[in-house]
């Protein structure tokens, strides 16, 4: 059930899968001609937040999408990165978000709040929101470079990581060797750092003024899970996409 169009995958298949994807949600073709209501951006791992009232030109660039306009969906395209729905009941507003650690890095749900609020008044203590299946703490390493770029942004940028020292089969089976042919210093492991991806989107969501009980988040890590879901970690970059929707009925 691939919905992005990807290398490994032909352009019918997709198109093919999108239209039982809608399908089952209960949403027929419409809008020009027999174009899909179904709104994608160009994703760049971006801050770039759009508010939208019809299906635009294709090609149009950004991670986030917001839109009061019934009967469009806005999509969001994963296999990894999360996938962030935000619903404001009130004012029947809804909003996407494409949220890697780049964007996370950059505050996209924490601006997307704001768009929000600036867009159609919203009040963040009115808003739900969902973040989707991506990959989780358990299995997100990445280098120390990202580390210091959460750090130098949040306040509590630390409190988003931990370290494991790497496992070494020889040294686990000879540890008298490595503790007397080194000097000393030099025998540590090097460590994998581990970011949790969803903690730091919660962190921000609940500073914008959402509320914590009104967050959820997916309990499935998609490198953990590659029978059920894509994950371009976990699949060495051959594999397919999921897609998060959000819209508001006519």
């Amino acid at each position: 059930m691939n919905l992005g169009f990807t290398r490994e995958d032909s352009r019918r298949a997709v198109e093919k899968n999108r239209d039982a994807f809608l399908q089952e949600l209960g949403v027929n073709r419409k809008g020009r001609g027999s174009e899909r209501p179904l709104i994608i951006l160009r994703q760049v791992h971006s801050d770039l937040i759009h508010c939208v009232s019809e299906v635009p030109e294709p090609g149009l660039t950004g991670d986030g999408l917001i839109t009061r306009t019934p009967g469009l969906l806005l999509a969001i395209l994963t296999a990894d990165c999360l996938p962030i729905i935000l619903v404001d009941t009130k004012r029947r507003t809804v909003a996407v978000f494409h949220a890697g650690w780049r964007g996370t890095v950059k505050r996209i749900v924490e601006k997307g709040v704001g768009e929000m609020q600036r867009c159609f008044g919203t009040r963040p203590r009115d808003l739900r929101a969902a973040i989707g299946p991506g990959v989780h703490s358990c299995c997100y390493t990445v280098g120390r470079e990202v580390r210091t770029q959460f750090e130098s942004q949040f306040e509590y940028g630390g409190k988003l990581f931990r370290e494991v020292e790497e496992s070494d089969p020889v040294r686990e089976k000879y540890p008298l060797l490595f503790l007397t042919a080194r000097a000393p210093g030099h025998s540590e492991l090097p460590k994998k750092i581990f970011l949790d991806l969803v903690e730091a989107n919660r962190r921000q969501l609940i500073a914008a003024g959402v509320m914590t009980k009104n967050i959820s988040a997916s309990p499935l890590c998609t490198s953990c899970r590659t029978d059920l879901l894509f994950s371009h970690r976990a699949e060495k970059g051959v594999t397919g996409r999921m897609m998060a929707v959000a819209g508001i009925r006519g």
